[in-house]
């Protein structure tokens, strides 16, 4: 998706049709699409500003506090056992646990192997 047209821009684009009508020109001169301008004067007149159009919430596929609840009475759960439990995958539970900064419990076989090299060094 491509990103919308700075607010500055949007505004200069407007004042320079105050002085000059011509749309044309003006879309030339700041190269931007002849029907975009049109589509920020129409939004100026009904709004009162030449702001980009914002999604007001984004789609979560689970709650964020039913997933923390399960997984503080589960803490020693997979993430392919909690992404039955809630009915989606692997990988969108572990991006809902990135999101909320929670990290899973490591391996105890890795930290015992780390710490024979830390023991074998010293």
């Amino acid at each position: 998706m491509p990103k919308s047209y700075s607010v500055d821009l949007r505004e200069r684009v407007l004042k320079y049709l105050e002085k000059n009508q011509n749309r044309e020109a003006a879309s030339l001169l700041f190269q931007v699409g002849v029907a975009t301008i049109y589509r920020w004067i129409s939004r100026k007149k009904e709004k009162g500003n030449v702001e980009p159009l914002r999604r007001p919430y984004v789609y979560k596929k689970i709650d964020d506090q039913k997933l923390i609840e399960y997984i503080e009475k589960n803490p020693d759960h997979f993430l392919s056992e909690i992404g039955k439990h809630f009915n989606l995958t692997t990988q969108a539970i572990f991006y809902a646990l990135k999101r909320l900064k929670i990290t899973r419990k490591k391996s105890s076989r890795s930290i015992k192997k780390e710490m024979k090299k830390k023991e074998q060094v010293l």
